[in-house]
């Protein structure tokens, strides 16, 4: 699960529904720093059982570089309604649409950013239309399906949502963890965020992580249908990566001619692990690829 260093938005940050023409959308949407000349606008997409707040670190530093940054909880994550119990309407197609909607919503072209789940429906939004784009970043997430490990962990939530509630699921899962990774305090500068990460689960949708955790399990590889797409592409991950090993990341970036980045002392979350690093790395590349003018 992804661990936010903190649930309260930076300074100067706002927190708001977002209307589109497919509904409306929580955000946290940072403005570029005062006295820095704006460079563009970012779409922030989250992964598997994460929500906007994974990317709090990186609206600063990423602010202070010219640009704005919008994350977004998508469609059943968090504090974006969704069906509890339709997981037809998580299809990863309705899911890249809900993206395109977002980014023409936030002021397109803008640049796309997608954490693991979020980069394969970053990817989908691009293939149904890359027109609202500038970039598309891949942080931590691979070409095809998840690593047969994770695939089991996500076999194991299944089966437990199938007959448990979201409450009973999560005490699970603290009962089963390592007293390290319950122990979260370190990660907020002291302050305890379990109760935050408890109310983020519980407003999840059954449905969302149902569908989305098939899809993870058996999505394709898609690379060459990206390939043929005219936007630049940046591949970035921590040094380790559990979910898509590195090799897999690696062949990826070739195939796609996509610059590289690996954020050293980062696991799969870079964005938390290492936030100043990858959003240097972010910004660097967003700066190399302006795309048209805001």
């Amino acid at each position: 699960m992804s661990r936010p260093a903190t649930f309260v938005p930076p300074p100067g940050a706002r927190a708001y529904a977002l209307r589109t023409a497919r509904g409306e959308f929580a955000v946290v949407d940072a403005p570029v720093a005062d006295g820095v000349e704006p460079r563009g606008v970012a779409l922030l997409l989250p992964g598997f059982t994460g929500s906007k707040e994974d990317f709090n670190p990186l609206h600063v530093p990423l602010a202070e570089r010219g640009y704005r940054t919008v994350a977004v909880d998508g469609r059943g994550q968090y504090e974006s309604d969704g069906p509890e119990d339709d997981q037809s309407a998580y299809a990863q197609e309705e899911l890249a649409r809900d993206v395109l909607a977002q980014a023409e919503a936030v002021g397109a072209p803008v640049h796309l950013l997608g954490h693991s789940l979020g980069g394969q429906i970053s990817r989908a939004a691009v293939l149904l239309d890359h027109s609202p784009f500038r970039s598309l970043t891949l942080m931590a997430s691979g070409p095809a399906e998840i690593s047969a490990s994770q695939r089991e962990r996500v076999k194991l939530l299944r089966d437990a949502l199938a007959v448990m509630t979201m409450a009973e699921v999560w005490d699970t899962m603290q009962a089963m963890e390592a007293p390290e990774e319950t122990d979260t305090g370190a990660l907020d500068g002291g302050l305890d965020d379990r109760d935050d990460l408890r109310r983020r689960w519980l407003r999840t949708k059954p449905a969302q992580l149902l569908a989305t955790g098939r899809q993870l399990c058996t999505e394709p590889d898609r690379v060459a249908e990206l390939a043929a797409v005219p936007l630049p592409f940046h591949v970035l991950s921590g040094a380790l990566d559990d979910t898509w090993p590195l090799a897999l990341l690696d062949g990826m970036a070739d195939r796609l001619n996509a610059r590289r980045t690996v954020v050293e002392g980062a696991e799969h979350s870079p964005n938390t692990d290492r936030p100043l690093a990858t959003a240097r790395a972010i910004a660097d590349f967003w700066q190399a690829h302006p795309g048209r003018a805001v």
